[in-house]
């Protein structure tokens, strides 16, 4: 391992995320981790003791990293919530558009794939999701309290919504390999909140 990765799990799990993105979960081999992170068979084993065991470390590790990004961009108190709820979706549009956009979403690339192979991830996939569902719901929350966003529906079944709406159009423009689903979805949130 090269000398400038002092913390060797952290190294191992972000060498991990960035190969499993983009082949998934069992398209990615333990020697293959062990290579692109330049470390022996034994420090994987002293952090993990399995690969689905690194799996889902690195699940909550990816969240935990996700939801921090989110609880400081939903943080930001001075913009009104259709703003903050407009930054989030232009982060997403960007993170999912591109060539690259596969290397990017955990949740994208893993969740039909690992649902049926480990309760374990599927667990800590769904309660990922459902914080972030929760953090949405926040705000959508206070953006109709602020009047920014329409109240067409409870904030808890707009961020459902919302979220399957956009995981799903993520889906397409994979498949497609194209923006076109992102922009349909951008179209009708905007429509379904009444966002300028």
């Amino acid at each position: 391992m090269k000398s400038e990765h002092i913390d060797t799990r952290q190294h191992i799990l972000d060498c991990g995320q960035r190969l499993i993105a983009a082949k998934g979960f069992v398209g990615v081999g333990l020697s293959e981790i062990l290579g692109s992170a330049e470390v022996p068979k034994g420090s994987f084993y002293h952090y993990f003791g399995s690969k689905e065991q690194y799996g889902n470390t690195l699940l909550e590790s990816y969240f935990t990293d996700y939801l921090g990004r989110l609880d400081a961009l939903f943080g930001q108190t001075d913009k009104s919530g259709a703003e903050r709820l407009g930054l989030y979706l232009s982060r997403w549009t960007e993170t999912q558009s591109g060539e690259d956009a596969s290397a990017k979403c955990l949740i994208v690339k893993l969740a039909a794939e690992i649902s049926d192979l480990s309760e374990a991830m599927r667990s800590t996939m769904r309660d990922g999701t459902d914080a972030i569902l929760q953090r949405l719901s926040q705000c959508i929350a206070e953006g109709q309290a602020d009047g920014s966003i329409s109240r067409i529906l409870p904030a808890a079944d707009a961020a459902l919504w919302l979220y399957e709406t956009w995981l799903g159009a993520s889906l397409l423009a994979k498949l497609r390999r194209d923006d076109s689903a992102l922009d349909g979805a951008l179209r009708a949130t905007r429509l379904f909140f009444d966002l300028k």
